[in-house]
């Protein structure tokens, strides 16, 4: 299982983040990419440059963020 450290260590570069939002696009939206086996990186639109933080499976669920609203498969 992966733990904090490795999820930083992933090379994030060719990631392809999918928006979701909550209201109107406009307001900015958060963004998932898949970025290993069990592991995501979250981001969120109004600050593109800021970097997305990590996630495993696990804790996305325990958050209550479903990949599937991104049209992503777990």
């Amino acid at each position: 299982m992966l733990d904090g450290s490795d999820l930083y260590a992933l090379d994030i570069s060719g990631a392809v983040f999918v928006k979701a939002c909550g209201g109107p696009c406009t307001e900015g939206c958060v963004t998932l990419a898949r970025i290993g086996e069990g592991a995501w990186a979250l981001g969120d639109s109004k600050r593109p440059d800021a970097q997305p933080l990590r996630f495993t499976t696990e804790e996305l669920d325990a958050a209550g963020i479903d990949p599937a609203r991104f049209g992503l498969n777990v």
